[in-house]
């Protein structure tokens, strides 16, 4: 019995927020990634866009939800989604026209992009904490657990309790629609393979007919659906917050370069093992422990080894280290 109380304490605790996590960061990652692998520049305001996107969908579900519009058990903010979407296709369909088109004639050097997308970050943040503030805004309605701590106790006998909320449940089955659809998208339709030819080859895709213009087009409108999506999910997931959106940066990129640039397999794999680094690094296993160990042997402390404060650190970490040891990541991708 011992041993499944902290099997069900590391399920509660570990795996199913970091799976859930693991997912969100999986889903921006693919847009950082999409940008490097077309566009082949960083775009650092891929975490202020992704908080764009949420707000606008949050702006909607608040205006839904104000005239009695709802799907319980599950979210509104499902049906304020395209909103959020087209409203974050548009920005970025503008500023690719007004900013970036620009640099993209002239041929400038990657890191030029880079750091005009970092101006392109500042003002997208001022506007979302203009319109929205810069404080925590919750929009979550619908069921909240799938499993209940108490109902499980009850039903199998247990000490602890398993908990599942139903934004977590959603969050996975959202993402695998998603990467499915992305993968679809890339590897059966004449667009898609259009996009992986410029990636691969841009002089030899424009000697094939290949319109430049409206594969950066489609690449902007993908992004702009899964950086919302990814935004919208981690906000249902624990809350709406502008800044926050800004710090997701770092674990977004860590995803994508541990996982290797340019490679959407690998923007999925890297955003689990970083979301699982930082939840397993900044978790106090002392409860896991006190169930596993003969009794006088717990440990007093927390058995914690580093506080969830500094859970981006970790992320920070594992970025040096694979940028020191395989900048390409685990599948290869373009190299930093």
């Amino acid at each position: 019995m011992d041993i499944l109380n902290a099997l069900v304490a590391l399920a509660n605790f570990v795996i199913i927020p970091a799976t859930a996590y693991g997912a969100q960061l999986a889903l921006g990652a693919l847009g950082v990634t999409l940008i490097y692998g077309i566009l082949r520049f960083s775009n650092f305001a891929h975490g202020d866009t992704m908080a764009f996107g949420t707000m606008v969908t949050v702006l909607v579900t608040w205006g839904l939800q104000r005239a009695g519009v709802s799907i319980d058990p599950l979210p509104t903010a499902l049906l304020a989604l395209p909103f959020g979407i087209a409203a974050t296709a548009g920005l970025l369909l503008g500023t690719d026209r007004i900013v970036y088109r620009f640099y993209r004639r002239q041929k400038a050097k990657p890191v030029i992009l880079v750091i005009v997308s970092m101006g392109v970050m500042f003002i997208m943040n001022g506007l979302v904490r203009f319109i929205i503030g810069p404080d925590d805004q919750r929009f979550a309605d619908g069921a909240r657990f799938l499993i209940n701590a108490r109902d499980f106790k009850q039903a199998t006998g247990l000490e602890e309790g398993l908990a599942l909320r139903s934004t977590q449940a959603l969050t996975i089955v959202t993402a695998v629609i998603v990467v499915a659809a992305l993968f679809w998208f890339l590897n059966r339709t004449r667009t898609g393979k259009s996009m992986r030819a410029f990636s691969d080859n841009e002089d030899l895709a424009l000697l094939s007919g290949i319109n430049p213009e409206r594969v950066v087009m489609y690449t902007w409108l993908i992004v702009a659906a899964l950086a919302t999506i990814a935004g919208t999910l981690y906000g249902l997931d624990k809350s709406f917050k502008p800044f926050t959106y800004f710090q997701l940066l770092l674990p977004v990129f860590a995803a994508a370069i541990v996982g290797g640039l340019g490679s959407p397999l690998g923007a999925i794999v890297g955003g689990f093992v970083i979301a699982f680094s930082e939840v397993t690094v900044t978790y106090a296993f002392k409860k896991v422990l006190a169930y596993l160990l003969p009794e006088g042997l717990e440990p007093e402390g927390l058995v914690q080894l580093m506080s969830t404060d500094y859970k981006f650190a970790v992320s920070f970490a594992i970025l040096i280290i694979v940028l020191l040891f395989r900048p390409t990541g685990l599948f290869k991708g373009k190299s930093v």
